[in-house]
């Protein structure tokens, strides 16, 4: 297996790969800023729940560092950041958060260094610097280890022979290194379990045909890219033995976001009888969202789908809606596989149960 590295933390300056570029050439973008970090997320730089929930907590780490370095601050000192200081870090915390709405790993990532940073409040300025440095390379590692365990969890639900379809990409460059679908089905991969993978193109952005193929080519897993159109007549044909995606943001009655066009995706397994899943970290749950309808849908620019790869499809004057998710209810996700356990016909009381470490499978 060739490393596929998204998220790289080096000498106090994060690197992310820039996935616009792919698969055309791997090229790293530096971050020294918690500004740049933001335009990154803005910009699709770096994408998928997981990574910009890792990218954010780094995020602060640079929010941080900016701050400090503007002050006349001795770290060797025995003094704690001034008030100033923690303004400051809710500030870039609130920046940051707001360059993506829909995928809650974001204010999850950045939510969890600021509860560091309140438990640091008395600590000197250089070991607060050091506990935030230390979070976030907590959750980077965390992050890896937990898609390793989604991934394992999943494999077990796949049978031998099986041609899998996926949608978007939900792999090691959606998350700190190793993927929350295609964890599973590397796993199942890895276990003789996966004969082949589907994958759709995802318009506007292609992440299915430019990212996940890529990923699975470098790991020789075999795909096979199609039009998203073009789900329907394989799955109708008995081409298909399951569906796998990841989610941007869970709800706590089972629904779940992700890239738009999976709601049909889930109505095709649905009709024909094959199950379709969810795998997500807990992290991607969000309890005080009631259903789906809570969701804040990310709507971009409708360039994006006037134009493919700088060239204006659409004649001009033509305008277009771009929403970048789309929700599944719950009654059509088969289970949602996330690293404490499989939950099957995810609902309320089950998610519940599941934060609180009583639910394994079902």
């Amino acid at each position: 297996m060739e490393e596929i590295r998204p998220i790289i933390w080096e000498d106090g300056v994060l690197k992310l790969l820039d996935q616009r570029l792919l698969p055309e050439e791997e090229r790293y973008l530096a971050c020294s800023t918690p500004d740049e970090l933001r335009d990154c997320i803005k910009d699709m730089v770096v994408r998928g729940a997981p990574a910009i929930g890792v990218s954010a907590a780094f995020g602060m780490v640079l929010a941080a560092r900016n701050y400090l370095d503007r002050l006349p601050v001795n770290l060797e000192e025995d003094n704690a950041p001034q008030e100033g200081f923690w303004q400051a870090m809710e500030e870039a915390g609130t920046k940051l958060k707001a360059s993506r709405p829909t995928a809650v790993n974001l204010s999850w990532g950045v939510d969890r260094m600021l509860r560091k940073l309140s438990e640091a409040k008395r600590a000197p300025t250089g070991t607060v610097l050091q506990l935030l440095e230390a979070e976030a390379l907590g959750i980077y590692e965390e992050d890896i280890e937990t898609n390793k365990q989604i991934g394992a969890n999943g494999a077990a639900l796949i049978a031998e022979g099986s041609t899998l379809l996926t949608h978007c990409n939900a792999g090691a460059l959606a998350t700190a290194g190793y993927g929350t679908a295609l964890g599973v089905i590397r796993s199942a991969f890895q276990q003789g379990r996966v004969k082949n993978v589907l994958a759709g193109e995802t318009r506007p952005l292609l992440q299915g045909s430019r990212l996940t193929c890529w990923e699975l080519q470098k790991e020789g897993i075999p795909v096979q890219l199609i039009a998203d159109g073009a789900a329907g007549f394989f799955i109708s044909r008995g081409e298909v033995d399951g569906i796998i995606t990841g989610a941007d943001r869970v709800a706590a009655n089972g629904d779940a976001a992700n890239k738009i066009g999976t709601y049909p995706l889930a109505l095709l397994a649905g009709e024909h009888n094959i199950p379709f899943y969810v795998a997500a970290p807990l992290s991607t749950v969000d309890l005080s969202a009631g259903t789906g309808w809570d969701i804040e849908i990310e709507e971009r620019d409708g360039k994006e789908v006037l134009s493919l790869g700088g060239r204006r499809l659409a004649p001009e004057g033509a305008s277009a809606r771009n929403p970048a998710f789309d929700v599944t209810p719950a009654g059509l996700i088969t289970a949602v596989i996330t690293e404490k356990g499989v939950i099957f016909s995810p609902n309320e009381k089950k998610l519940i149960r599941m934060f609180e470490g009583g639910v394994q499978r079902g």
